[in-house]
């Protein structure tokens, strides 16, 4: 973080769509400030292109701005005005063309050009129903739409009018906080969480994102008002939940969720995994916490832009363990088959929390099925077989899931752990083996079932799917190669030893 001078901050301005938006205010008597994300950005140093301007209505003039200011929105009006100086400054400058987006209902406006978006919002102050997140909204003043931020870090405001340009307007000290890394609301915080709701999961996300600490004062209300989420469509929450999962260590968000109450609630699946269950002395790990290592390790090793479903299944690979949970008297505790219990599960959960029901959604799936797989190998003999099985099941998936295989060593016996990577890096050796031989990814078949029915006179039925399937377990046996003459030799003794 740095903390900037008044200079400094004018400096910062010191763009052109900053001076156009200056200028149209102090022609139309408004009051303009740019306020939130973009002037926290500016201290934190974090580059940023989204920039929310709120406008307040003066006493105005009998001027013809004056009057259409009164009909118009004003985040609209300044918007237009704003769009209208950029074309012309666009005629001398050949730069792009502004985009102007009207939201006349909300009273908002959004402005796209040369890469940067800006909304325009009229100050307003802002009154709740007990079920509904959706305010009833008046005019108001700078004060009361700083009121009405979600966070005092959110909070702060810079002047863009001619003669205040640049200064800094932080009613709520939001930047000690953020000098502080804490995240605390501007006013009183069961009021703010209970009047939106989805505020909460923005609290545990920003301090996530951001590093920071929760105030206690804050911490304690999300806990009070936990059950107000539950007035939030799936949809925001997963938002705000994917956001968590693509910040650095997404650990910590997943922790402040589960401490406050929240995640039982939204996520009750995860939720289960936590505690440790002892008999006869012998115990379990707690999977909950397990899970957020593997999470962790995904989020090391791989670019959150690129990764989000890859941590999707980190974060459900064991979700199937509670089910699955059973005692042995020889062999402790066992989770037999979780990874396809989880796997049956993954629609259910994407379903409920509104995430795609697409291929996303499908790769997730496989790779929790899929996920024992290369430990499995690698505890046993590596084979060539099992290693074209796996190879053929992953597909192109195959990298990603031995990235998660590898996250999810995170046994606390050093030499346990030695062993598994010793183990995994011949299973990965095999792979590349294989592969560069057989080009088992992907791999089609040499005779497919149309050829089978006419090689034998068949109709679709089950004897055409057992000759393809015995020809694909030779094939990844190792038996026969996947070459056209080998297959149909092997498909006609296989018909003959059938009939006999």
């Amino acid at each position: 973080m740095k903390l900037l001078t008044d200079e400094e901050l004018r400096q910062a301005l010191d763009k052109d769509i900053f001076h156009l938006i200056s200028e149209t205010a102090d022609e139309l008597g408004l009051e303009c400030y740019v306020i939130g994300g973009y002037v926290r950005d500016l201290f934190l140093e974090r580059p940023s292109n989204d920039i929310d301007v709120v406008v307040i209505r003066k006493p105005l003039s009998d001027s013809p701005e004056g009057e259409r200011s009164k009909t118009t929105p004003i985040g609209c009006l300044i918007a237009s005005e704003v769009q209208k100086k950029l074309g012309h400054f666009d005629m001398l400058r050949s730069g792009q063309k502004a985009h102007l987006a009207v939201f006349k209902n909300f009273g908002t406006a959004q402005l796209k050009w040369n890469g940067i978006e800006i909304e325009f919002v009229g100050a307003r102050k802002e009154s709740y129903s007990h079920d509904s997140r959706k305010p009833v909204v008046e005019d108001g003043t700078i004060e009361d739409d700083q009121n009405r931020r979600d966070f005092t870090i959110n909070a702060m405001a810079l002047c863009l009018n001619g003669d205040r340009f640049g200064e800094l307007v932080d009613p709520f000290d939001g930047l000690y906080d953020l000098e502080d890394g804490i995240i605390a609301t501007p006013l009183d915080p069961d009021i703010t969480f209970s009047d939106d709701p989805l505020r909460m999961m923005r609290c545990i996300r920003f301090a996530t994102q951001l590093n920071f600490y929760i105030e206690d004062e804050t911490f304690e209300a999300l806990e009070r008002n936990k059950e107000r989420i539950r007035i939030i469509s799936g949809e925001r929450i997963a938002e705000e939940l994917n956001k968590i999962i693509m910040s650095p260590t997404p650990s910590k968000g997943f922790i402040d969720l589960e401490r406050c109450g929240l995640l039982e609630i939204i996520f009750p699946e995860l939720y289960a995994l936590q505690g440790i269950e002892s008999r006869n002395g012998r115990a379990h790990k707690d999977n909950f916490y397990h899970t957020l290592e593997v999470l962790d390790n995904v989020a090391k090793q791989t670019d959150p832009e690129s990764s989000l479903w890859l941590r999707w299944a980190a974060i459900l690979h064991d979700i199937g363990k509670p089910k699955s949970k059973k005692w042995d008297n020889v062999q402790g505790w066992t989770f037999h088959n979780h990874n396809y219990i989880g796997e049956k599960m993954v629609p259910q959960i994407f379903r409920r929390m509104k995430l795609p029901m697409n291929e996303k959604m499908k790769y997730v799936e496989k790779l929790v099925g899929l996920h024992m797989r290369p430990i499995a190998i690698a505890d046993d003999e590596v084979t060539d077989s099992a290693v074209r099985r796996l190879l053929f099941e992953a597909g192109d998936d195959i990298d990603d899931l031995m990235l998660l295989c590898n996250a999810d060593i995170t046994s606390k016996n050093e030499e346990r752990k030695r062993q598994f990577r010793q183990n995994f890096a011949l299973v990965k050796e095999k792979l590349v083996a294989i592969e560069e031989k057989d080009r088992i990814r992907n791999m089609k078949f040499a005779v497919d079932g149309e050829e089978i029915m006419q090689m034998f006179g068949l109709q679709p039925s089950r004897e055409v799917g057992m000759l393809k399937n015995a020809m694909k377990e030779a094939i990844l046996d190792g038996i026969i190669p996947n070459e056209h003459d080998a297959c149909v030799e092997f498909l006609r003794k296989v018909r003959r030893e059938s009939e006999c």
